[in-house]
């Protein structure tokens, strides 16, 4: 038996309601921390992290009014970007997606063409493959810096744990970051760091500090570009996060529910 209509919206505005209530408290927690920190709430950006997350709970999410929904495989991402400018999502209020994951070079085609904006450029032969994609399409990529401040070794992104006290570790990022801040149709906003899962969100607190501080410096030698955006804070953290500068929060888990097996 094919669902009515009617059926079809009374079983959506159902399972909306724990989502809007995930969401609501989501964004209590935000307004407080930030108060808390002296910062203005609309100062920082929620990027609802949809990756393995179906179609179906994007739409309940946008239907609620957010905006900025981020994925971490370019595959998956990709045929959500399209489905949701298909059905629910139009051109005259669309989504902005958000790019998080790890890319691999051979997708940065489908990457340029799908995302508005690229938290994770790692490599400055990613940002070769980016810029000329970005060419071909005549358009310009917003992106952050992928930054490793843990040392971890599972983690990606340039690497920058020792940054603050090692000077060939400076010089390496600072040449990385010259020859990419010379390439055209790429547009560098600031920095993003993935810290270390932690079961008390204040240890994390030390890896936020360290970015903050990093982009700082860099933007001092580097002031011809843009600096103003740090992308860290994920649902475990989030509030320790804004409270050491963050503007991009990248939550899943506290909106969604358990991520989905993929």
């Amino acid at each position: 038996m094919i669902p009515t209509a009617d059926s079809h919206f009374s079983a959506l505005q159902k399972d909306v309601q724990p989502l809007a209530h995930n969401y609501g408290q989501v964004r209590t927690r935000i307004e407080a921390a930030a108060r808390r920190a002296g910062r203005n709430p609309d100062d920082i950006t929620l990027v609802a992290i949809s990756k393995t997350q179906p179609l179906a709970l994007v739409e309940m999410l946008y239907q609620i009014g957010h905006r900025h929904f981020g994925e971490n495989r370019a595959d998956e991402g990709i045929q959500k970007v399209l489905a949701a400018r298909e059905t629910f999502a139009p051109d005259a209020d669309p989504i902005s997606w958000h790019m998080i994951g790890h890319i691999q070079s051979r997708k940065a085609k489908s990457v340029v063409a799908g995302f508005d904006q690229v938290h994770s450029l790692d490599s400055i032969r990613l940002a070769q493959r980016l810029s000329r994609f970005a060419a071909e399409n005549g358009t310009t990529v917003p992106l952050l810096l992928e930054c490793n401040v843990s040392g971890e070794v599972s983690k990606h992104g340039f690497e920058a744990a020792q940054a603050a006290t090692n000077t060939e570790q400076w010089e390496t990022l600072t040449r990385a970051v010259t020859q990419i801040v010379e390439l055209p149709y790429l547009k560098i906003h600031g920095l993003m760091t993935m810290a270390p899962i932690v079961n008390n969100p204040d240890a994390a607190r030390p890896y936020f500090m360290a970015l903050r501080k990093l982009r700082d410096r860099l933007a001092t030698r580097f002031p011809e570009s843009h600096w103003e955006t740090l992308s860290m804070g994920m649902s475990s953290d989030f509030e320790v996060a804004i409270e050491e500068g963050a503007t991009i929060l990248r939550v899943g888990r506290a909106i969604f529910g358990e991520r989905l097996s993929h």
